[in-house]
């Protein structure tokens, strides 16, 4: 294929510096973003008279065509092309003749480009979101099975205070419900169109990149042509809340690991997102969840690659700038393929509550309930702290609970102790009487439910 460029030179690229000039096997995913954009640019053309209103039409008519074919499978992207632009522009003009090579007037593929990627990542960004919501369905759905369902919360991975099985889940639909709030906040800074910067200085055309920018959806122009064309920090914005979705991710993954191991047996996770061992047939493995904690590294080079990529670039383009798709698309899969994976994985988890709660009856979490009780009856809250440490001690030491120490025992302690503690300190009452807002009691669940429920709508 003749490159359009090729006027200037005297010999053919060395086809080894030609393979690896090309980009074509990663841009032609914007195919579709390409070609639309290339009509709104032909109608601007045709309104602004650079061309004519029937070259203009025939244009439209052409590149709607090629697009129907290339979803039809009629048309195949020609790897030998040197990226999506060059491949559209060429069937374009073997079909429109010289009506065809009229497109590029008043364009550079430095705005081209700039302009296919804040298209193609604005359409991905609202899957991601949809995939999000799906996953916080997914939680939510778990969430309403289990408010009453009592587990162990942690702190350094020490048991620290009953919590109830909901609140902990919920936990991750809330980061989730950022997550959205920030690829939308993404956008947003993104939804401007750098078409019309042409090559870096703009044009001497009497363009109207307004009209462009309306017909493609986007909210304005960028207000400087360079800038326009040389920058790629809505990739490397959206890149990190994509680093933030996986890093939130991979800590649930981390506990879905640790509940599910025998060591916890707080879940189980369905066959259908587990796997088994080559030689221990008893294995059962969340293999899953590991899978999406070791890509989240991945995620994160893409966005250091990126970073290190632009760190040092003179304005304006330079070729340099062709890696950003490669980092981008890279972290923009992986993210979807981990969220596709999760909510139903998490969907079809099995909660094994009687575990949970043999588990909360161990390790002393409900002392600070013992502290608050003294508390409550006048007792200076650091006393009531060294007091209840004291028993715990003594608890130890005897091998027996907070909730089986005899009230004499307590009694050698504070003459406040009554036999109401024993209720006050049971598990049920601990979670019950945590009624602050975003606590673990079941009126702030329930209220962290509805709200979860309406960032998934």
């Amino acid at each position: 294929m003749e490159k359009m460029w090729a006027g200037r030179f005297a010999k053919a690229l060395d086809k080894k510096a030609d393979d690896f000039n090309s980009s074509i096997a990663t841009d032609k995913r914007m195919y579709r973003q390409d070609i639309t954009g290339s009509m709104a640019h032909a109608a601007m053309l045709g309104k602004q008279g650079i061309i004519s209103d029937e070259e203009s039409k025939k244009i439209i008519e052409c590149l709607a065509g090629i697009l129907a074919d290339i979803d039809e499978g009629k048309l195949e992207i020609d790897p030998e092309a040197e990226d999506i632009h060059m491949f559209v522009e060429s069937v374009l003009t073997k079909r429109l003749g010289d009506t065809g090579k009229k497109l590029h007037t008043a364009r550079s593929r430095n705005d081209q480009v700039a302009l296919d990627i804040r298209l193609y990542l604005r359409d991905e960004s609202e899957e991601i979101i949809s995939l999000i919501k799906s996953l916080i369905s997914a939680i939510v759905k778990q969430a309403e099975m289990h408010k009453r369902t009592i587990m162990p919360g942690y702190t350094h991975l020490q048991r620290a205070q009953p919590i109830t099985f909901a609140h902990q889940l919920l936990t991750y639909g809330m980061m989730l419900s950022r997550d959205i709030t920030r690829i939308r906040d993404a956008v947003a800074r993104m939804n401007v169109s750098p078409i019309g910067s042409c090559a870096l200085a703009g044009t001497t055309y009497d363009t109207d990149r307004y009209f462009e920018a309306k017909e493609l959806g986007f909210d304005g122009i960028t207000l400087n042509s360079i800038d326009g064309v040389s920058d790629r920090d809505f990739c490397l914005e959206l890149m990190s809340a994509f680093a933030i979705i996986m890093m939130h991710l991979s800590r649930f993954s981390e506990e879905i690991i640790l509940w599910s191991s025998w060591e916890f047996k707080f879940i189980e996770l369905d066959d259908s997102f587990t796997t088994g061992s080559s030689i221990m047939p008893q294995k059962k493995n969340s293999d899953m969840a590991e899978l999406v904690r070791g890509k989240t590294g991945r995620v994160y080079g893409d966005l250091m690659a990126l970073l290190t990529t632009l760190k040092g670039l003179p304005l304006a383009y330079n070729k340099d700038m062709q890696e950003d798709k490669d980092a981008m698309f890279d972290s923009l899969d992986t993210v979807k393929a981990c969220l596709e994976i999760f909510a139903p994985m998490i969907d079809t988890m099995r909660a094994l509550p009687e575990n949970m709660y043999n588990a909360a009856g161990k390790g002393f979490i409900n002392a600070t309930d013992l502290a608050d009780y003294l508390t409550k009856k006048g007792m200076p809250f650091r006393t009531a702290y060294k007091n209840v440490g004291e028993i715990v001690a003594e608890c130890i030491e005897k091998n027996t609970v907070l909730d089986k120490l005899p009230l004499e025992a307590y009694k050698a302690h504070s003459d406040l102790f009554c036999d109401d503690l024993y209720k006050e300190i049971s598990l049920e009452t601990c979670v019950e009487k945590r009624i602050s807002a975003g606590g673990t009691g079941l009126s702030s669940v329930e209220a962290q439910i509805e709200f979860l429920k309406k960032a998934a709508e």
